[in-house]
């Protein structure tokens, strides 16, 4: 299937021909300065000469039509080239039944908080997400899943897909703050179940992880899980976190302890109690069995089969061409002359 991909530049393909109606001063121009070039012939038998070369049938300026043809060769060219031709590839993805999986994580600067400890070593709420979710996403085969980004906004950094090694290879280059200082978690929430509410019903899943902070934007918790209720969304909630007072943190370089950075477990547990979903504990190991066992519970979206045309651009071809009759031009120096000359004439 061929296609122009800009089709309205066609309109500027007419442009040439209208450029002596358009500045007619030009051609005024034109004429002025032939008339300054031309060589008066002086000879005493001007009638015999008329004569002589009367019967001679006047040679058709083919330099000068040359010219005027590689000119406009040259523009029809570059617009083709502009309108961007491309020829459209049918590709039919044919998806197996599955869940529509939405995962929302918190990558606020609380995250960089380090009250985990692996193996002895002292590591920030980021890593152990990276760890849990990462395992979690290897094992929904056949799943669309999706992954929202929250900080001071809310982001979507990758659709819902069948491309699980994409969502995992997006979720391993995220880093504390990269959403902002502040957690907008209703915001969040409201953004999954946009993204989630033109999914068929019955499969509809979110998945949360944060610590249960909400100090920015204009949703509040508990009106994004009334909404995803409304939706029809399930939202599991994974808390990360700890209810230590004082929680270590690396900032600017060096290590701080504050007091602001305790999970709120209570709102956490709200937001799953009112969509019907489940709150677990990021150090709960059978926190992801339990999740995918109660997703295994709910009804299964049927398969899909989605066509999508790849383009494949052809604009080399009409820019080779313009580029040929720009080089026909610079071999034919003599041609513009004589376009000029007939130009004036006419």
């Amino acid at each position: 299937m061929f296609e122009f991909h800009w089709p309205w530049a066609a309109l500027l393909l007419s442009l040439p021909l209208l450029l002596p109606y358009l500045w007619p001063e030009q051609r005024s121009q034109i004429e002025e300065t032939l008339q300054g070039q031309r060589q008066t012939l002086l000879h005493p038998h001007l009638d015999d000469l008329k004569a002589a070369f009367s019967l001679r049938k006047p040679r058709l300026q083919l330099g000068g039509w040359l010219y005027w043809a590689l000119l406009y060769l040259l523009w029809i060219g570059l617009i083709l080239a502009l309108m961007r031709p491309q020829w459209l590839t049918p590709y039919t993805e044919i998806s197996t039944p599955g869940y529509d999986l939405m995962i929302a994580v918190d990558a606020s600067h609380s995250m960089e908080a380090l009250d985990f400890t692996v193996e002895g070593r002292q590591v920030n709420r980021m890593s152990v997400v990276k760890g849990v979710m990462g395992r979690f996403i290897d094992t929904r085969e056949g799943d669309r899943v999706g992954l929202v980004l929250f900080g001071s906004q809310a982001f979507v950094l990758a659709p819902l897909s069948l491309d699980r090694h994409a969502v995992r290879l997006l979720l391993d280059g995220v880093i504390p703050g990269i959403a902002g200082p502040a957690t907008a978690l209703g915001d969040a929430i409201a953004l999954g179940v946009k993204k989630l509410r033109d999914r068929p019903e019955g499969s509809r899943v979110m998945i949360v992880i944060a610590d249960g902070d909400n100090n920015a934007g204009g949703f509040a918790p508990k009106e994004a899980a009334q909404l995803a209720r409304l939706a029809g969304v399930r939202i599991y909630v994974i808390g990360v976190g700890s209810q230590q007072t004082n929680i270590p943190i690396l900032e600017d370089g060096a290590m701080r302890f504050r007091d602001d950075l305790t999970m709120d477990e209570t709102t956490l547990q709200q937001i799953a109690d009112l969509t019907g979903g489940g709150y677990f504990r990021a150090t709960n190991t059978r926190a992801l069995e339990e999740i995918s066992a109660r997703v295994g519970q709910l009804e299964k979206t049927e398969a899909e089969a989605r066509t999508a045309y790849l383009p494949r651009p052809l604009y080399r071809w009409p820019l080779g061409v313009a580029l040929l009759a720009l080089l026909w031009l610079g071999l034919f120096p003599e041609g513009r002359k004589r376009f000029v000359r007939r130009l004036a004439s006419d």
